[in-house]
């Protein structure tokens, strides 16, 4: 019998990439409320191997819209990206919140289900910062919250309340669950608010000279490898709840080399001019996977060369598709 799964934000980016990896093998059920996922020729492609169920789960699961014999739960639903905390930090806590919220009353109702709640490498920011946390950083470090007068702050802070959340409704109700903090994952089909997509827009626009802001230090993690991980971990046996660091801890890289990376990839070589880093925006971010490899094996199957083509490849067809692309 194929295994019944749901996937919240599933016409967002992780959401319709682990769609299609999972539809091959399992009845998928996707639930988006279209406000960041998309109509688009990619979901297209999916739609006749999965269900999908139109919903705003900022309101609570109504009676009967949903089935009751999901074995797993992938909750992906949420506002992501800093440029969406730093321009409306009350849509990110009020969105991330609430739909944490409603996921888990509906879910608390299943027998037997696994929970995957998508936290974030952003609530390691404030201890890394303040010195608390070594970078390679591993799960049990001390969280702290910086600065909450800037905006930022609201994604992280969301996150580590979701987290909070998921452990209190678990114990209470006895569900497994596991909750993995993504580091950095990029790829097709993540729209236009993370830096990789937006160098590949600003530098098929003809910027020259190339604007960055800061010199940070990043490891990014392909999506496919993500859900090589995700799924691993969701299918493991354990009823204890797990938090796991989800990323690739090999290939760690200043901005700027990032920012050559995608100038080969594209072909495009324009000068690079420097401007400080934004506010709480980390010097390094680096996740310590051991815990990952020690209970999955995993490994990263995709270098940053590899992904970044892939990733340049799609950006640019979607680009010219839109007419936006030089």
């Amino acid at each position: 019998m194929r295994k019944k799964v749901l996937i919240t934000g599933g016409a967002g980016f992780i959401g319709l990439h682990l769609a299609r990896r999972l539809a091959t093998t399992c009845d998928v059920t996707l639930l988006d409320d279209f406000s960041r996922g998309r109509s688009d020729a990619d979901l297209s492609d999916v739609r006749g191997s999965v269900e999908l169920v139109e919903h705003d789960l900022t309101t609570p699961v109504p009676d009967g819209l949903l089935a009751h014999d999901f074995a797993e739960v992938y909750h992906l639903a949420a506002v992501v990206g800093v440029a969406h905390s730093n321009d409306n930090p009350r849509r990110v806590l009020r969105t991330n919140l609430l739909t944490t919220v409603h996921l888990l009353d509906w879910f608390s109702g299943l027998t037997g289900a696994t929970l995957c709640f998508a936290s974030s490498s952003e609530a390691y920011a404030g201890s890394v910062e303040a010195g608390v946390a070594p970078v390679p950083t591993a799960e049990d470090v001390p969280l702290m919250m910086p600065d909450l007068t800037v905006a930022r702050s609201s994604y992280g802070f969301s996150k580590i309340a979701g987290e909070m959340l998921c452990r209190t409704y678990a114990r209470t109700h006895g569900f497994a669950l596991r909750m993995v903090r993504f580091h950095n994952v990029y790829g097709p089909r993540m729209g236009y608010d993370h830096v990789i997509p937006e160098f590949i827009e600003r530098l098929l626009g003809g910027a020259d000279p190339f604007e960055i802001h800061g010199d940070q230090r990043r490891a990014f993690c392909y999506v496919d490898d993500a859900i090589d991980a995700i799924t691993a971990l969701t299918a493991l046996p354990t009823k204890e709840p797990l938090l796991v660091n989800v990323g690739n801890d090999q290939e760690e890289i200043p901005i700027r080399e990032l920012a050559r990376k995608v100038f080969d990839a594209l072909g495009r070589h324009p000068a690079l001019d420097v401007h400080p880093a934004p506010p709480l925006s980390p010097v390094r971010r680096l996740p310590d996977i051991s815990l990952l490899r020690e209970l999955t094996g995993y490994r990263p199957a995709v270098d940053l060369d590899e992904g970044l083509r892939r990733t340049c490849e799609w950006y640019a067809r979607d680009l010219a598709a839109r007419g936006t692309g030089a």
